[in-house]
């Protein structure tokens, strides 16, 4: 095996748009999925919002059936019952995090954080804002 590996960055030309934001970057810059660093920030971001959303919400409803169908002396160990809370909380946190961001790289839904580069200089108006690139109406 004298060959070098084949790295799926040759493949690529010098600068890549970055499937996010459409801003070019250097293909070091991005992951395989094409993705530049801010871009997986702000994706990891959102997820983790979500994951301690859900990780609250996975304690509380422990916490609902602890009390209403379990119905724990409150004698018996309560920091048992509030480090099950919390172990629920945070384990449930981390994998919902986990497969939000998943999700969110496996749709890859292209562009939605893209912003327009600058003003259209003919019209005034951004590109984009629905008022431009229609037609005419034909008149027959």
């Amino acid at each position: 095996m004298g060959q070098d590996a084949v790295n799926w960055r040759d493949r690529f030309p010098g600068e890549v748009t970055c499937v996010r934001c459409l801003q070019k970057r250097s293909v070091e810059e991005l992951d395989r999925l094409l993705w530049c660093d801010e871009c997986q920030a702000a994706a990891k971001r959102r997820a983790s919002i979500r994951g301690w959303l859900a990780g609250a919400a996975l304690a509380v409803v422990l916490a609902l059936y602890i009390w209403l169908v379990i119905q724990p002396d409150l004698s018996l160990i309560p920091t048992g019952w509030a480090a099950t809370l919390a172990v629920a909380f945070y384990l449930g946190a981390r994998v919902a995090r986990e497969l939000f961001l998943g999700w969110e790289r496996l749709a890859n839904r292209r562009a939605v954080e893209a912003r327009p580069p600058s003003l259209d200089t003919d019209s005034g108006r951004e590109p984009g804002d629905g008022r431009q690139g229609r037609r005419p109406r034909r008149r027959d």
